[in-house]
């Protein structure tokens, strides 16, 4: 039996991806440290061992000319003695290798043509660079072709941002079964000189360095409005009742425009805010109905609901004698400084998160909270946050939740109602000269 050395020689951090994989493995990995030749490697190996018919697996990246240029180069490469051997086929114009000992076949691909990688039946996938594509390709053409024989995937990148990679780092780690996620920086996998690490961290910014380097997902990018470093810490704080009973409900409604967008409501009382409540597909008059419900049970002190999409909404809320309160998110904002009112209450919950605001657990929550850029207007430097269907252009999906947490910023709420009540039961509440306690995310909690 003829012994072939395809002359791989895994570093101590490759191993241990090989070893821990589960059926899908999501790695954050620093610029060169390795992950196209440890996904190929990956690929090739599984390839080799398949035992059923006609396996396939793919090699995708953001786009086709990157496949080409940085992993169908190398996957030639890797193969050639196999094909020495007649043990691979290499077909150029295709991008594919056969191994026909067993008919597994590995192609390349580019997430810029996802109709191409549509009604196969898929037994192992590699997603290079997943910050960079589109997470329709994950969820409606790879991951359906995945279901067949219980097909793994690999994905592997360096953090940038809010994205699908970041969502799926994030889902891993959180334990869900069958996945498993990693993060190897430039000090675990040795892969680069020591001296050029250290002229890299002097010469690059902090948080360039950060991101890149050291694979942080909470390194903010200069125009993120709020870092996923911010959100975190938010959701680690604690408070005791006593810390914001005295201070307003309020609650955030912002309706579902159209197709995957989602309904939300958030409750807020002081720095407090609750997990948001969610709700796909439903008309306003069933929407109306659920407020009603967290109006009745929770009974706010404010309820705020983005007119845009929620004109119908607020009218029958009102019809069934409701005082509630519609926000113009393209509105003007209360200070000249803010392009809109929604850059405004954005840029006020950016603020009461700084300060001490708690968050609830909700992953879906953080991430929309972390999405957003912002620019300044170049003749006025004026604020102005990035628009809501620009983000779900780089995302995907629409910041519902995060918008309805910042609904509960659109104004001032006054809380003698809420100070009365207490005092009936004993609690006193400094409540300033005028005795109104007007909510300012800066100064009064």
């Amino acid at each position: 039996m003829t012994t072939i050395d395809l002359g791989y020689r895994p570093r101590q951090w490759q191993k241990a991806c090989h070893q821990q994989r589960k059926r899908f493995t999501v790695l954050a990995l620093h610029r060169r440290a390795g992950k196209t030749e440890l996904a190929l490697r990956e690929l090739l190996d599984k390839a080799l061992r398949f035992t059923q018919d006609l396996g396939l697996f793919f090699y995708v990246a953001p786009q086709l000319k990157q496949s080409k240029a940085i992993a169908w180069s190398r996957l030639k490469q890797i193969v050639a003695p196999l094909a020495l051997h007649g043990l691979a086929e290499i077909n150029e114009s295709e991008l594919w290798v056969k191994l026909p000992r067993n008919g597994a076949v590995i192609r390349i691909y580019g997430a810029d043509n996802p109709d191409a990688m549509r009604g196969v039946r898929l037994d192992g996938v590699v997603l290079d660079e997943v910050a960079q594509m589109d997470p329709t390709v994950w969820d409606d053409v790879i991951q359906p072709a995945l279901s067949d024989r219980l097909g793994w995937a690999l994905f592997i990148g360096t953090p940038h941002g809010v994205n699908l990679f970041s969502e799926l780092y994030f889902s891993a780690m959180g334990g869900k079964p069958d996945w498993f996620a990693a993060r190897y920086t430039v000090y675990d996998t040795e892969a680069l000189d020591t001296a050029e690490v250290e002229r890299l961290r002097g010469e690059m910014n902090e948080t360039s360095f950060a991101r890149e380097y050291l694979c942080d997902f909470a390194a903010a990018g200069d125009d993120q409005l709020i870092s996923l470093a911010d959100v975190e810490e938010a959701a680690r704080r604690h408070l005791q009742p006593t810390d914001y009973e005295w201070a307003p409900r309020i609650l955030g409604v912002d309706p579902a425009r159209f197709g995957d967008d989602r309904s939300a409501i958030v409750r807020r009382q002081g720095r407090m805010a609750w997990p948001p409540t969610t709700y796909a597909k439903l008309d306003n008059m069933t929407l109306a109905a659920h407020v009603v419900e967290e109006i009745r049970t929770w009974r706010p002190d404010a309820v705020f609901i983005d007119e845009g999409n929620g004109g119908g909404v607020i009218d029958r809320l009102r019809q069934l004698g409701h005082n509630v309160i519609g926000v113009h998110f393209g509105g003007k904002a209360s200070r000249p400084r803010y392009q809109n009112k929604r850059t405004e209450m954005w840029f006020e919950m950016r603020d009461w998160l700084q300060v001490g605001g708690v968050l609830p657990p909700s992953v879906a929550l953080k991430q929309d909270l972390a999405a957003p850029t912002y620019s300044f207007t170049s003749a006025t430097d004026v604020y102005a946050l990035e628009p809501k269907d620009k983000i779900k252009e780089r995302i995907k999906r629409s910041p519902d939740l995060g918008d309805a947490l910042a609904l509960t910023f659109a104004h001032p709420v006054h809380r003698d109602a809420r100070v009365e009540m207490l005092a009936a039961h004993g609690i006193h509440v400094d409540t300033g000269v005028d005795g109104a306690l007007d909510y300012d995310p800066l100064a009064c909690f």
